[in-house]
């Protein structure tokens, strides 16, 4: 009997244990960003300083690192993507870098599910490596959590940052959004291409500030397709007649575009209308 009430209370002690959750010393993150029409998605552990010296000391100089805690860092792009000058195949990679005092190297490397630097580390593996400078905060200024980020966001690209303590890494990628639309336009544009086909087109080439006399053409045959268009519609075409130099119309237009902005009580719109009119009228 005493051992029978002996392992029931192991087995109680063990299930409340097991049901106990703590949090972890270096939480997960996971981001998803679009880039274009390129899908980023990071995932990493995020260990904190707590006083600690990190870069030099926690962190050696001159050794791999994962760039995180627990598994390793890793990074999916789900279109082909460009880094310092290199193409990199759109698939999944574990970061890992080699962080010196005045420039860091970072590695993407083909094998992603990984718990630290594999202890058969194969040169064979490495699908780019390059140096990026390390940059320092200002004095008495540093970042608690080590930090990965997507930033400077384009149609066309995208900054790495990797910062933690008083340094920070900023490794820059392209994305091929403007090649991926250009094709789309080209197939759309030699079938039977739609109003919204023309209307899409022609924004997205102001933009890009790229082929605006095409811009032009295209924006013009939207508006010959829509019977009444929105205050939103007249604005883009507005400016793309200012993107080619043709500000009389291009007020005329941005008049008409005011009027119907006023009617929606769409005050951004407004605004807008205004301080291009204001902005074009210098130019003629």
């Amino acid at each position: 009997m005493r051992i029978l009430l002996s392992f029931l209370l192991f087995i109680s002690v063990n299930s409340i244990y097991s049901q106990l959750r703590t949090p972890q010393a270096s939480p997960s993150s996971k981001i998803e960003q679009a880039v274009g029409l390129t899908d980023v998605v990071l995932e990493y552990n995020r260990p904190s300083k707590k006083g600690r010296d990190i870069f030099g000391n926690l962190v050696p100089f001159g050794k791999i690192w994962r760039t995180g805690a627990n598994s390793s860092t890793k990074i999916g792009f789900s279109t082909d993507v460009s880094v310092d000058g290199s193409k990199i195949e759109k698939g999944t990679y574990s970061v890992f870098t080699i962080p010196n005092e005045e420039s860091w190297e970072f590695i993407l490397y083909s094998q992603a599910e990984l718990w630290n630097v594999p202890s058969d580390w194969s040169e064979d593996k490495i699908v780019f490596k390059s140096q990026f400078k390390a940059h320092k905060l200002e004095e008495g200024n540093f970042v608690e959590s080590f930090t990965i980020s997507i930033n400077s966001l384009t149609n066309n690209g995208f900054d790495l940052v990797i910062s933690w303590d008083d340094t920070y890494v900023i490794v820059p990628f392209s994305v091929p959004t403007r090649e991926n639309v250009e094709s789309q336009i080209k197939v759309l544009m030699s079938g039977t291409p739609k109003v919204g086909d023309y209307y899409a087109a022609a924004v997205f080439y102001r933009e890009e500030n790229i082929k605006l006399g095409k811009a032009l053409e295209y924006m013009n045959k939207a508006m010959e397709m829509t019977e009444n268009p929105r205050f939103f519609q007249l604005r883009q075409q507005s400016l793309i007649l200012a993107a080619n130099g043709l500000y009389k119309d291009a007020i005329e237009v941005a008049k008409k575009s005011l009027e119907l902005s006023i009617q929606a009580n769409n005050q951004d719109y407004v605004k807008l209308n205004n301080d291009s009119i204001r902005d074009w009228e210098k130019n003629i």
